[in-house]
């Protein structure tokens, strides 16, 4: 079994494609079971964000699960088979753990090093778990990659730039963020909403000056009950906009909610600041041509994001992976041979204990002394037998990430295949 991921993010597809192949938390859960039922797949975990979509599942087959995830992906988005293949990724074993802990790390995203991700990553975990479609292996990855993100966040200054998206926007957006008199408006409320509340008050917003709306008022009104923010029900959403400096937009609608005449109307020619983090887009790319208006949205924010001033960062990060990734698969390495070498420990130790129990039966005479040092050569005999064959095993895992070598030593042997299951079951129960 070997984890698989088929994706796409920013750097492998335009805003436009993303759009199609976004998937809220309904359609990602539904999108993760249907995965499961696929031929070759035991486990699944889909990771969907603003600017990425990816499948990750432990797969028996690579080539008949990749066929079956991709076309379940290429469906879900829309796409025909040429615009699918040029826009998406694929990454089996040791590369996919790799791309999974640069996720994490933040060197994959839209804005270089950004600790967002972390929780958007736990956020997929903690889905699929609830949902049952990860098991003890894809637990083990995710787990190992927040640790990993933290730890990259911990030892280097890989975020220094921009912690979030949502700071990036808002930085992007220049001084009126912080001007005195500047009206905020957060279209939304769900997890990007309300990181953005948090992050305008943490720059010392006051609450009075930023608005929440959504169109279920009860989820914008549990944003104020947190922040003492105010709300403004969805209906009258163009009075409050009229009066908007900043408009932060991430509703997670299907379709753009402020389009060129609405903008138009309510900046009536004075300056805003728009900030569209959705996916797909909630703000028109046509508004910039309403004079007076700055859009800053994906398409933006992922030019900001090229630069090289972490350039140090990037390497130590880099190194911190590689690092991690050599340890995940030397781990992977062992829990997979050791119920090996244990079952062949066990079927020299039954060969033993059969040939001195016929031994005591064609030999009753023995001494007591003489019957020991028989066991003790026999003993002796079994263990340098096994010795070379354990010490490659160990070899193995310590220098390379290939397991075929435990299976040849399975079939070396003739080893009961049903006895290294039953190690494995066994180890699985007391850890």
């Amino acid at each position: 079994m070997s984890v698989l991921v088929v994706g796409m993010s920013h750097k492998s597809a335009p805003i436009d494609v993303l759009e199609r192949a976004s998937l809220d938390t309904d359609a990602a859960v539904k999108l993760s079971h249907l995965v499961l039922e696929a031929p070759f797949v035991s486990e699944s975990v889909v990771i969907s964000t603003c600017n990425r979509v990816e499948i990750y599942v432990e797969a028996e087959r690579f080539h008949g699960a990749v066929e079956e995830v991709s076309r379940l992906l290429a469906e879900h988005s829309g796409l025909d088979r040429d615009d699918f293949v040029r826009h998406v990724y694929v990454h089996f074993d040791e590369a996919a753990v790799a791309h999974l802990f640069g996720v994490a790390a933040g060197m994959d995203s839209m804005i270089l090093g950004e600790s967002q991700i972390l929780g958007q990553v736990r956020d997929a975990l903690h889905s699929a778990q609830a949902e049952q479609t990860v098991g003890s292996a894809l637990n083990a990855l995710f787990q190992q990659a927040l640790r990993i993100g933290k730890r990259g966040h911990a030892e280097t200054g890989i975020d220094r730039l921009a912690p979030s998206i949502v700071t990036a926007g808002l930085d992007a957006a220049g001084a009126v963020v912080d001007a005195d008199d500047t009206r905020f408006l957060v279209a939304g409320a769900g997890t990007m909403a309300s990181l953005a509340v948090r992050t305008l008050i943490n720059r010392g917003v006051a609450p009075s000056h930023i608005m929440v709306a959504n169109r279920t008022f009860q989820r914008a009104y549990a944003l104020v009950a947190t922040f003492g923010v105010s709300a403004v029900r969805w209906e009258a959403m163009d009075v409050e906009l009229a009066a908007t400096d900043v408009l932060i937009s991430c509703t997670g609608a299907t379709g753009v909610v402020f389009d060129r005449e609405r903008i138009a109307r309510a900046g009536a020619g004075r300056s805003m600041a728009l900030i569209d983090l959705a996916l797909p887009r909630d703000i028109d790319p046509g508004v910039r041509d309403v004079d007076g208006v700055d859009l800053i949205d994906l398409v933006v924010l992922a030019r900001l994001g090229e630069n090289t001033e972490l350039a140090g960062d990037v390497e130590q990060v880099r190194a911190i992976v590689e690092d991690e990734v050599r340890t995940f698969l030397a781990a992977k390495a062992a829990s997979h041979i050791t119920p090996t070498v244990v079952a062949l420990r066990t079927m020299a130790t039954d060969v033993v204990a059969a040939e001195l129990a016929r031994i005591e039966t064609r030999l009753p005479d023995l001494t007591a002394d003489e019957l020991a040092a028989v066991r003790k050569a026999l003993h002796r005999v079994a263990e340098k037998l096994i010795h070379a064959p354990t010490v490659r095993v160990q070899q193995l895992i310590d220098g390379r990430a290939d397991l075929t070598y435990a299976e040849a030593l399975a079939d070396l042997f003739a080893l009961d295949q049903s006895t290294v299951d039953a190690v494995t079951q066994v180890k699985g129960e007391s850890s």
